[in-house]
């Protein structure tokens, strides 16, 4: 039992999780691509960014600490 190597039950939720934000992702690639030629640095897609990552969490989060009890 010692060298069983652990792994991240989070990752794997999270990897799950990504296809239920599908929208967010979305919105976050549209943005890109419509900033990609901003050559003043001053446009960015962290709100898009960020919505997508809650998303995840937000899925990860209800069975994660399911796993956890």
């Amino acid at each position: 039992m010692a060298d069983e190597e652990v792994t991240d039950p989070k990752a794997l939720l999270e990897d799950r999780s990504k296809a239920k934000c599908v929208s967010q992702w979305y919105d976050y690639q549209k943005c890109v691509k419509r900033i990609e030629d901003d050559e003043t640095g001053h446009k960015h897609c962290t709100g898009q960014y960020f919505d997508y990552w809650k998303c995840v969490d937000k899925n990860v989060a209800e069975k994660l600490f399911e796993m956890l009890k």
